[in-house]
């Protein structure tokens, strides 16, 4: 995969004020390369996964600038799943390395970041570690989950041309089962009322495609 360059004279040893531009240049690297969109891994997935880890990490800890940075990078690889068949963990990490090495990040920082992209998928072969990978991962299964979890399901079903049960399906093989695989305490929690919103949701929808809300 081709993209644009993004040091333009960053620090080769990032202090507070050069993290800061250091997240500003793969905020703009990762808007332009999601510009065109996937339905439900889009730019504003992102940003939702980007602050729900700020949220978390407010309660938990962790090392925000990684945090960040593995937020906006964790879905970079997305097209080259749907073109490709490439894992998009996989694709992620590699253009998040090559990418953070770009722009001067410490080595053991682009580590930390790429095990949690590598680890954030529902279906990963990589469990993970560290406190910044276990909330990554709440972070972005949170956003599959509530009333933002069924706009998604539907947007990217269409977008794969899934029929309205295939979608369906789709709750009970995988977003209904996420609640009970968050890491941190303040993911449990708001899990919790999203997954229940997804319970009443289904209810209410069954009732409808059978006609039994008459």
């Amino acid at each position: 995969m081709q993209f644009p360059s993004v040091r333009e004279g960053i620090p080769m040893s990032p202090s507070e004020d050069s993290e800061k531009t250091i997240l500003e240049k793969v905020e703009e690297f990762v808007r332009e390369i999601l510009r065109d969109g996937v339905a439900g891994h889009d730019f504003e997935h992102v940003e939702r996964v980007r602050e729900l880890c700020r949220k978390i990490s407010e309660r938990e800890g962790g090392d925000i600038f990684v945090l960040e940075l593995a937020a906006l990078l964790h879905d970079v690889g997305i097209k080259e799943e749907l073109e490709h068949g490439t894992p998009h963990e996989e694709a992620s990490v590699r253009i998040a390395r090559q990418v953070l090495m770009e722009l001067g990040v410490p080595n053991e920082k682009i580590e930390q970041v790429v095990h949690a992209i590598r680890a954030h998928r529902y279906r990963r072969k990589e469990e993970p570690k560290t406190l910044e990978a276990k909330i990554l991962s709440d972070a972005d299964k949170l956003d599959a989950l509530g009333a933002i979890g069924v706009a998604r399901t539907f947007m990217y079903g269409g977008y794969l041309g899934r029929t309205l049960s295939d979608s369906i399906r789709h709750f009970y093989e995988k977003l209904l089962k996420l609640k009970d695989i968050m890491y941190t305490q303040t993911a449990k929690m708001i899990a919790e009322k999203r997954h229940n919103f997804l319970l009443k949701y289904l209810e209410e929808l069954k009732k409808e495609i059978s006609c039994n809300d008459i």
